[in-house]
Formats: structure tokens, C-alpha cells, sequence
């Protein structure tokens, strides 16, 4: 089964839920005035972790896919959870490096750890829990005709990063450098995510593609999205790779995953109050739907239990 119907099964029966139904980056309960917003995720070494990233690179990253689910929903993370499965021959010095990478990644994001579990398993697993609080949420649903549709940074550098890894492509050491910035060390959106709380209509962050994740605030908010190709935010080394293996630059950004960049709307109005780098993709309109250069776009990205990146 792919991840959808194993999520789809499981909605069927899972009926009870918060104020936010599921469905978002993350989950959320009202407070107050506010919103308490929780959201957990999963890193497995076999799926998640090339051989080439550090101990200290998985256990940043453990966090960092976490907090950016926060950040997606508009909130300020405030606290980390996690529980650890250790494979038997894991050794000491591995572990003592994934200590190092999530303690790194509590400083950068400024949150503390509130709770932590250990137990033995077939695979290393990391399975984080982010906390947050914002008191405007962001959601897939929340995308208006009118709205543009904005990206913050640049797209494509992960999975050009994976590209050069799983090829063992020749490029130049900045090229690579680059690349693998975003392939093993990527950062959340906090401050941005914090800001579009104030400003935005809606917002997902680039875990499974951007591709996908417009088709999801398509289907969540029943509008249509219409990108321009031209517009997309890419960096020179992901053309660079593209070339080298024959493929189209503008799929690798548009199928590259874990990139946790923020996809959002606003309407025209705000965006001049937007003070971080992003750029404009595209339009809300009215219908349903997702188009690029006016030809409808398939799903490009990452799918769990279906061999990874579909291009």
C-alpha cells in the first residue's frame, strides 16, 4: 500500500479529533486565544539517511523535519519529543553523534527537549515530536482566488543533491557543495513561517515535492493554482546536474522532496509586507486543479512504500 491508502485506511476509523481536523502539516488544539499546534515524524535509516550524511547531519535533521511542519502552520516552535529505536550493532560513536545533531538543532531552532524514549529496533528510527504556538494558523485550506502563489528561497538543490550522490557525479566542489547543503543539511522556515502567520492564507512546507504539495492546497482549498515554469526559483547547480543526466531541471524542482522551503499564498496586497526573500510562482483562481505553462501538472515527488521519487 502506498502512504495515501494507509492513511486514507486509518482516517476511517480514526474519527475523533481536534479543533483542526486532520489533514495539515500538522495537528492542532485551541488554547486560550491561541493554538497549541503538535505534529510528529519519522526518520528510518534506511529510507532517510544516504550513506554519506553524518550521525550529526541525521540527528539535525531529525528535528529540522519536525520544526518545519510548525513553522508551515504559522507557529513558533516552543518544545522537541522524541523516541529512539536502536539497531544492536549501532555503535557508541554513532549514537553520541545523533545526541550531538539534535542538541545542535535544539540551539539553532532555540527549543528545548521536553521528553525522550529509547528501545531496540531492526533499523535506527527517529521519531520526533514538534510543539508550537501561534495564534493565527496557517492551513492547506485556506488558499483564495485572487491569492498569488509564492515560494520562499530556491527549489530543486535536494533532490540534485541526491542526484549527484546516487550517480556519483563528477561536479565541481562548489556544485556539490551547494547541493549538499540542502541534501543533508536542510533548515526550517521559522522566522518566515512566523510572518506569514500574520500575512498569508495559506501555506505547506516542501517535504514530498512541490508538485504534490500544490495539489494538496489545491484539492484542501477547491481552487485552482496556475505556476509559470519561468518563475520557479532555480539555482544554477541544479541545471548543472539536470544536463549531465538528461533530464529537465524544472521536473527536479518541481519532484524534489525534503526541501522544507514554504509554499503560501497571500493576497497581492500583503506581499509587500513579506520581509524575507520568496518569490511568486503563480495565481489562485477560481475551479480546481494545477497548471503549469497552462497544461496541467502531474504529481511529481517523493511517496513513501512506493520506491521513493516519482519523476
Amino acid at each position: 500500500m502506498r502512504e495515501s491508502e494507509i492513511i486514507e485506511l486509518f482516517l476511517k476509523h480514526l474519527k475523533r479529533q481536534g479543533e483542526l481536523p486532520l489533514g495539515d502539516d500538522a495537528g492542532a488544539l485551541k488554547i486560550g486565544d491561541g493554538w497549541l499546534v503538535a505534529t510528529n515524524d519519522m526518520l528510518v535509516r534506511k529510507t532517510d539517511v544516504p550513506d554519506i550524511m553524518t550521525p550529526e547531519q541525521v540527528g539535525f535533521k531529525a528535528v529540522t523535519m519536525n520544526v518545519s511542519d510548525v513553522a508551515a502552520m504559522g507557529a513558533k516552535p516552543v518544545g522537541f519529543l522524541f523516541s529512539l529505536g536502536i539497531p544492536e550493532e549501532l555503535d557508541e560513536a554513532y549514537l553520541e553523534g545523533i545526541a550531538k545533531g539534535i542538541g545542535k538543532a535544539l540551539d539553532y531552532y532555540g527549543i528545548p527537549v521536553l521528553s525522550a524514549d529509547t528501545n531496540e529496533a531492526e533499523d535506527l528510527i527517529i521519531d520526533g515530536i514538534a510543539l508550537g504556538r501561534t495564534k493565527r494558523l496557517l492551513t492547506r485550506s485556506g488558499a483564495k482566488p485572487g491569492d498569488l502563489v509564492c515560494v520562499t528561497e530556491d527549489i530543486g538543490r535536494a533532490l540534485a543533491g541526491y542526484l549527484v550522490w546516487r550517480h556519483g557525479l563528477d561536479v565541481s566542489p562548489r556544485t556539490r557543495e551547494a547541493l549538499y547543503e540542502k541534501f543533508l543539511e536542510p533548515k526550517a522556515r521559522v522566522g518566515e513561517g512566523a510572518v506569514l502567520s500574520k500575512f498569508a492564507n495559506s501555506a505547506i512546507d516542501i517535504s514530498d515535492g512541490l508538485s504534490k504539495e500544490l495539489h494538496l492546497i489545491s484539492r484542501m482549498s477547491s481552487v485552482r493554482i496556475e505556476i509559470s515554469s519561468g518563475r520557479l526559483p532555480i539555482r544554477e547547480e541544479v541545471y548543472e546536474v539536470a544536463e549531465s543526466l538528461g533530464m529537465d531541471p524544472t521536473e527536479i524542482a518541481l519532484a524534489s522532496g525534503e526541501e522544507f522551503e514554504l509554499v503560501f499564498t497571500v493576497p497581492p496586497e500583503k506581499a509587500s509586507e513579506l520581509d524575507f526573500n520568496f518569490t511568486v510562482i503563480g495565481k489562485v483562481k477560481q475551479g480546481d486543479g494545477v497548471y503549469i505553462d497552462g497544461e496541467p501538472l502531474a504529481l511529481y515527488g517523493w511517496e513513501h512504500l512506493a520506491g521513493g521519487f516519482v519523476l
